[in-house]
């Protein structure tokens, strides 16, 4: 699959004046609402949704949180969305299920909210959600993994390095996928870590950034130190374990697998640091969520879900320079072309 990639200059956290800004008050204006502003994954969502914004001549205002998990900081936002009369806002929320009541305060003041990459709990709290399969996205390296393995799978010592304590979905939906790829049995797959299956060594919390990775990866280690397959909820996180298992010696016999696509990450499944990851597009998913509330403000039309799903999917591809059987992929020569960051 070929995406666009819709790229512009783009002013972290701050209000970002699109062409046919408000004349005398009139005009569409939409919000952006990220977990952070530092993320590469999130930076370029804001770059999908500025250059889009530009070019319908709508008024985008772009809002963060400190750090992933400010959930107080991104219903402030909300609050002044709604305030400042925006037709629409898009969010990532930081926690999937407290954002609801304010996000149905926006909703009922008439604006249009369509959750990016990480759906509300329950996910129909949202008008609309545009997102990577998350589910797929770790089935995909799951199966990998344990392709590449073959019959070590069986013996496999699994770490698992999640996102948060809280859980959000799409960390849930990540891990829960990668397990079932890799055939373990879940328990409820609605949270994580109540697996029983003793290939799972445990699970630690990154905060999706580097030194968490690295400080997960630790921990983990001292769980045991024989780790042989690492879980990684994004690539920053990847790529800090990799530092934590560099530093013992073990970089070279672990086999790390990750999501995201960003360049910088696909750098690293080609240097070997990443065995695979699932690359998600987010520049497609923002632009796509401006259109559809640039047609909410001038037709009052929601958008549709993929057919057969409860969300509009935005697309996946596992990206390795070691193919395996069984189990799509493309090389990183072209997850190159296609990633951000």
């Amino acid at each position: 699959m070929k995406l666009t990639h819709f790229l512009s200059a783009s002013v972290v956290a701050m209000t970002t004046m699109a062409g046919g800004a408000f004349a005398g008050g009139h005009g569409v204006s939409a919000c952006l609402i990220t977990k952070t502003d530092t993320n590469p994954f999130f930076v370029k969502m804001r770059e999908g949704a500025t250059a889009k914004a530009e070019e319908l001549g709508i008024t985008l205002n772009s809002y963060a949180g400190k750090i992933d998990g400010d959930h107080e900081t991104q219903v402030a936002a909300i609050e002044t969305c709604i305030a400042n009369g925006a037709k629409g806002i898009l969010l990532t929320a930081s926690d999937t299920s407290s954002i609801v009541p304010a996000v149905q305060q926006a909703r009922d003041a008439g604006l249009l909210v369509i959750a990016l990459d990480t759906p509300l709990e329950p996910i129909d709290s949202a008008d609309a959600t545009f997102a990577t399969d998350n589910f797929l996205a770790g089935e995909l390296i799951g199966k990998w993994a344990a392709a590449a393995l073959g019959e070590d799978a069986a013996n496999a010592k699994i770490g698992m390095l999640d996102l948060a304590v809280s859980q959000p979905t799409v960390g849930v939906l990540r891990d829960q996928g990668f397990l079932q790829g890799f055939g373990i049995d879940l328990g409820d797959p609605n949270k994580w870590g109540d697996e029983t299956d003793p290939r799972i060594i445990g699970n630690d919390v990154t905060a999706g950034n580097e030194e968490g990775g690295r400080r997960a990866m630790e921990n983990l280690l001292t769980k045991d130190p024989f780790i042989n397959v690492v879980y990684t909820i994004n690539e920053p996180a990847a790529a800090g374990a990799y530092e934590a298992l560099k530093a013992i010696g073990r970089e070279n016999d672990v086999l790390i697998v990750s999501v995201d696509g960003g360049c910088p990450g696909v750098q690293n499944v080609k240097d070997g640091v990443i065995g695979a990851t699932s690359q998600q597009y987010p520049l497609l998913m923002a632009s796509l969520g401006i259109e559809a509330i640039k047609t909410w403000a001038d037709e009052g039309v929601k958008p549709e879900n993929t057919p057969g799903k409860d969300f509009f999917d935005t697309g996946v591809a596992l990206v390795t320079d070691q193919p395996v059987d069984g189990v799509d992929s493309i090389d990183t020569t072209e997850g190159t072309n296609l990633c951000w960051g």
